[in-house]
Parts: structure tokens; C-alpha cells; sequence
């Protein structure tokens, strides 16, 4: 706010850009994003991230900032809600489940198609949804 009391809007926002999640281990989390939800990494990312080649918006994991603490709460990302499309939600369910994935949330219809949430390796809530 100036002083008269009125908000000046310096920019504007478009919308979200880049997701990144801050892992323990950035090698084992590209790993089980690759093998168990066939994400593909892009060629180039910056030192200590791998970034995947995801649309509309790049999806990546990194190492944590500086003061960071992955296991200072129940779960990192608590609160954030974190939503990735795919083709069939019912086979990748099925697929993390035999694979000893922790599912967090079973199948449901939605009106974003099937939905369902899991946790990754470091125990981000991810919910995963097949239309849209």
C-alpha cells in the first residue's frame, strides 16, 4: 500500500511456471518418478536437480534450500496439493500398489476423472488424475 492507503500492483502473475520438490535424495526421487510414473528427464537441468520433461509446466526434484528441513513435520509439502495428469489412474494405482507404494487415497471418481494419491519416497502427497 502507498501511503494514501491504495494497493499499487507492481506485475502480474500468469499463473504457475515451474514445480519443483525439494528431496533427501535427488537421484533415488528421479528414479521412482522415472520407473514408476514414466517421467522422462529433460537434457539439461540445473546442479542439483533433475527436471522432467512434463506440459504444460516442468515438474522437478532438487535438493532441499538452504535451512530446510524434510523431516521437521509429518509430511513434507503438508498442505500442498500436488496433481499430475496421466493416461489410466486405475493401472498406475494398480502398478505403485503391487510395488509397495504407500496409496494415501484409493481410486474415486472426480470431476477430474479417477483420482487417486500416493506418497513418494520422501512422503510428498502426490494425487494422480486421468481426465481433464
Amino acid at each position: 500500500m502507498d501511503a494514501s492507503g491504495t494497493t499499487q500492483q507492481v506485475g502480474s502473475v500468469s499463473g504457475p511456471d515451474f514445480i519443483a520438490l525439494q528431496v533427501r535424495d535427488v537421484e533415488a526421487a528421479a528414479q521412482f518418478y522415472e520407473s514408476r510414473l514414466g517421467l522422462t528427464r529433460a537434457p539439461a537441468a540445473p546442479p542439483g536437480a533433475v527436471v522432467f520433461m512434463t506440459s504444460p509446466i516442468p515438474f522437478a526434484v532438487r535438493e532441499p534450500l538452504p535451512g530446510v528441513d524434510l523431516d521437521s513435520g509429518d509430511r513434507p509439502g503438508n498442505g500442498v496439493a500436488l496433481w499430475l495428469k496421466c493416461d489410466d489412474a486405475q493401472a498406475l494405482h494398480d502398478s505403485l500398489a503391487e510395488a509397495g507404494v504407500e496409496i494415501l487415497r484409493a481410486p474415486a471418481p472426480s470431476p477430474f476423472g479417477l483420482t487417486f494419491a500416493f506418497a513418494d519416497t520422501d512422503g510428498y502427497a502426490v494425487t494422480l488424475h486421468d481426465a481433464g
